[in-house]
């Protein structure tokens, strides 16, 4: 099997926007994906690091990590993470994901926090078997539209 390299997106090339285009509609159907202005602003954000899985060379998924302070300390997020299905079952989330935690933990995050879907089985299996613990908690959204 093909080795999983991770790298952090320090620009925006034809390539990144081509595998979002492919990546984003498997990860939402609703959500457009993001244009060449739209990955300028995460790759170039204090808060956002956007992580990229290769495989062969090949961007294979992605994740953002989402780095910041609160009165609390600071905090980190796990975000849109996503492989792509020819890839899936083959470390690439995991990769992804270990990835983003070393990260979060150098910008000296406290926690790391990730939401999934009960329904994405593999996907909550591989978040436990990172550490992941789930919380007895709410989570609300509010949609100004």
């Amino acid at each position: 099997m093909a080795e999983t390299v991770v790298e952090i997106v320090d620009a925006v090339s034809p390539e990144l926007v081509e595998a979002m285009e492919r990546l984003v509609p498997q990860l939402s159907r609703s959500a457009p994906p993001p244009t060449p202005t739209d990955l300028a602003e995460i790759v170039s954000g204090d808060a956002t690091t956007l992580l990229v899985a290769r495989i062969d060379g090949r961007i294979a998924g992605s994740l953002t990590l989402v780095v910041f302070r609160i009165l609390t300390g600071v905090r980190a997020w796990i975000e849109d993470v996503v492989v792509d299905e020819s890839a899936r079952r083959s470390g690439v989330g995991a990769a992804l994901n270990r990835a983003a935690m070393a990260e979060a933990q150098r910008r000296g995050a406290r926690t790391v926090d990730l939401t999934s879907r009960p329904t994405r089985e593999d996907a909550n299996r591989l978040y436990r078997g990172l550490g992941f613990v789930r919380r007895d908690t709410n989570v609300y959204r509010w949609d100004p539209r």
